[in-house]
């Protein structure tokens, strides 16, 4: 009789705990063991249908979902840290993040967004940091390329990311140092074919078409990603839809010698007023990245990222989540952007002021978003043609990722009527 007793008084506090178990905060401060993977779950709870709030500058962006023991062991399984929290504990937090004198708010995540990775098929030697951040964090993508942009297939996703590309058909400007590697000259055999199968008679003329139609995603809605020298020659190229920039040894003929009066600074999305650099043995597009002229020491190399208004800044203050504000700089073969050159109505995200970078920029086009993020690889400084790539076990907290993840789950977000 007593041990029935004792069994029944149990078992209703059992009861009484989960009953009280509301949500599951998954902390993105310095508690959280596994930043990077955070992510992975949330967008996980999103593809099973569920729903996330994305509390923004509560202890580091963390997220909140219903609690769920499927939800509980993922976190469990893929080593994420979180805590059961309840009802009266959700509350508090949700009635602390409202209060109007502090800077936080709650952003609903309603939906996994469809994503795509503008990738070559053929291997380079080099790899990319946010495809290998999306699979560390186990999240699901497809991979396009030029045949499947020319093709309409942009239509299907609501995020893509631009691999380090070269869309003004420059080949990265690899020529002077590489053009007798076996790898640069067989992407240049697989590019030339690529052309002439979609009815091109140059690559140049075939990365315009491409990057142009990754224009008008943007333009319908779409969010856009870059990193490295798939920001600023996305912009060149768009800009020099009415003439030629590249010399023999890319294209076959020479470039225009009035090339640079004639680029039209109306088609692009963040740069205006730049400087072609078209010396083919130079690795350098334009005036737009400072990789050549910055007078930077590793050790002072760092960008900060703007505070934003949780409560009227909203999209910039997503995009910058994080549990640190000062990061770490690295470079690429476009490291960051002189500032001289951005257009009107670019929001600065990072910068490293003392040097006139910046370092992570957002707009607006159409009806879409775009956000550009200068650099190679968050986690190697300096990035050399053949180097291994990252292995991001050994950097499950790093902020420099972590802005990369911000852009993945913005598009899930709510849309909500920006105040002004």
């Amino acid at each position: 009789m007593k041990f029935t007793k004792y069994f029944l008084v149990a078992f209703f506090c059992l009861l009484t705990c989960i009953t009280h178990a509301a949500s599951i905060l998954i902390p993105m401060d310095e508690d959280q063991k596994d930043h990077l993977k955070s992510y992975g779950i949330a967008f996980w709870v999103l593809k099973n249908g569920e729903t996330i709030d994305w509390l923004l500058n509560y202890r580091g962006g963390s997220f909140m979902t219903p609690y769920s023991k499927q939800t509980e062991d993922e976190c469990k399984i893929r080593g994420v840290s979180y805590e059961v929290l309840a009802y009266a504990k959700v509350n508090s937090i949700l009635t602390e993040v409202s209060d109007p004198s502090v800077n936080m708010d709650v952003v609903k995540l309603e939906k996994a967004p469809k994503m795509a990775v503008y990738s070559p098929k053929n291997k380079l030697p080099w790899d990319d940091a946010v495809t290998l951040v999306l699979k560390y964090a186990e999240i699901p993508y497809d991979v396009v390329y030029d045949e499947e942009v020319i093709r309409g297939d942009l239509a299907k996703y609501d995020w893509l990311h631009l691999h380090h590309e070269d869309f003004t058909g420059q080949y990265s400007k690899f020529y002077g140092a590489f053009r007798y590697a076996p790898w640069y000259v067989e992407d240049v055999k697989i590019q030339e074919a690529m052309a002439h199968k979609l009815g091109f008679q140059k690559v140049s003329q075939m990365k315009l078409a491409v990057a142009q139609h990754i224009k008008d995603f943007c333009g319908g809605g779409g969010f856009l990603f870059a990193m490295c020298s798939g920001t600023d020659t996305f912009d060149i190229a768009l800009s020099a839809t009415n003439t030629d920039i590249c010399e023999t040894m890319f294209d076959g003929d020479p470039a225009d010698s009035r090339a640079q009066s004639k680029l039209d600074f109306g088609q692009t999305f963040a740069f205006q007023n730049f400087q072609l650099d078209m010396n083919p043995m130079s690795h350098r597009f334009s005036n737009i990245d400072v990789t050549d002229t910055r007078q930077v020491e590793r050790t002072k190399d760092f960008f900060t990222l703007f505070d934003f208004s949780a409560k009227w800044d909203v999209v910039p203050s997503m995009l910058t989540q994080n549990h640190d504000k000062v990061i770490k700089g690295f470079m690429g073969l476009t490291t960051a952007y002189n500032k001289n050159m951005l257009k009107p109505g670019v929001t600065i995200m990072g910068e490293a002021k003392a040097y006139n970078e910046a370092r992570y920029i957002h707009g607006e086009y159409g009806k879409g978003q775009w956000t550009f993020y200068g650099g190679h690889d968050p986690e190697d400084y300096q990035h050399n043609i053949g180097d291994p790539p990252t292995d991001l076990k050994l950097h499950p907290n790093s902020p420099g990722y972590r802005l990369i993840l911000n852009n993945v789950l913005f598009p899930a977000a709510k849309k909500k009527k920006q105040k002004t």
